[in-house]
């Protein structure tokens, strides 16, 4: 429990000192800024990444490193609906920070339930994982399926989830962004922002790519622990690489393609971990099946790497070769 509490507020003064230093300063970072402070949250999680291997083991240590790899180029592809929203809501440059680390506080809050959830019914029932493994297949299917029909590169307009229409129609919301605070009160009363409202869409969405990216690390590791702090160190470096990487993420055709195999790996390994320690009486006979092939951890970092490699390399000379994919910010304000 100790572990727990200190490593939770480690990450939360992680938090603060982000909000402290670049938040509480209204501003736009400039690609200096961004690159320099992206670098150094990629540092403290390789070298928290070096303790959980010195503590805990090597083979601990490679399961954070593939899920932290894993949780980090997913949410890459969660800034392509990031950049969406900002210019769908008009999100004046200086308050975009802002929003972007309370909407990704909100986030892992809720998906600290999902992790504590998910590893409760991993331990109780091992057929979780069949459930797991289909999902991640069938999301890799529609993720090959947009990115193969450019759906997925040209991006496609932000629709506003049940919980932002019902803000938007029940909550009186301001005509501008009130310096970026939240609330307001005028005349007595009290009167929500634009910017709790987009504050509220990138909560939500990163909730919602959460049904991937937690399968998809349960499928490389067993550990709650392992799973909350990759998590926790993908989401924390998100808001510089959203400034960093935000005028490259056009050029990163092949991105969804590449996350589709990813995902369709994990799956495809998850199917045959549940197959090993089935339990369903009517596979099997209700026995594990020692025939299914096993897939290390050692492997799985390995597979990972290699395509995440190879479908950048190949996104960066398609781009510079002529291909001229649309701009996601430029699409998205115009039908705004």
């Amino acid at each position: 429990m100790w572990v727990w509490l200190a490593t939770i507020g480690g990450i939360a003064a992680l938090f603060l000192f982000d909000f402290l230093v670049h938040v509480r300063k209204l501003h736009h970072p400039s690609l200096k800024e961004a690159g320099v402070w992206s670098t150094f949250y990629i540092v403290v999680a390789l070298l928290f990444g070096a303790g959980l291997w010195w503590v805990w083991g090597h083979d601990h240590g490679v399961e954070y490193l593939a899920g932290y790899i894993t949780e980090k180029s997913l949410s890459v592809d969660n800034l392509f609906v990031f950049v969406i929203i900002m210019a769908k809501f008009q999100v004046p440059a200086n308050f975009q920070q802002k929003a972007l680390l309370i909407g990704i506080v909100i986030a892992l809050v809720m998906r600290g339930i999902f992790i504590a959830i998910g590893g409760a019914a991993i331990d109780q029932f091992s057929w979780v994982f069949y459930l797991f493994g289909i999902f991640l297949l069938w999301t890799a299917y529609t993720l090959a399926k947009e990115s193969l029909t450019g759906s997925h590169v040209q991006g496609e307009d932000y629709e506003p989830n049940a919980l932002v229409h019902f803000i938007e129609r029940r909550l009186p919301v301001t005509d501008d962004y009130r310096r970026a605070a939240l609330v307001v009160r005028e005349k007595g009363r009290l009167l929500v922002t634009p910017m709790f409202v987009v504050i509220v869409a990138l909560g939500v969405t990163d909730l919602l790519f959460a049904l991937d990216s937690i399968p998809a690390i349960y499928g490389l590791t067993e550990e709650p622990y392992i799973v909350f702090t990759a998590n926790a160190f993908a989401l924390l470096g998100l808001l510089q690489l959203y400034f960093l990487i935000g005028s490259l993420l056009d050029r990163l055709v092949y991105l969804g393609t590449g996350l589709a195999l990813i995902l369709a790996f994990i799956g495809v390994k998850l199917i045959f971990h549940a197959m090993e320690k089935n339990t369903l009486p009517f596979i099997n006979g209700g026995e594990g099946i020692e025939a299914v092939p096993h897939i290390s951890t050692w492997l799985s970092l390995g597979i990972i790497v290699s395509i995440l490699a190879i479908t950048t390399i190949a996104s960066l000379v398609a781009s510079r070769n002529g291909s001229k994919p649309v701009k996601h910010a430029a699409r998205a304000e115009e039908q705004a």
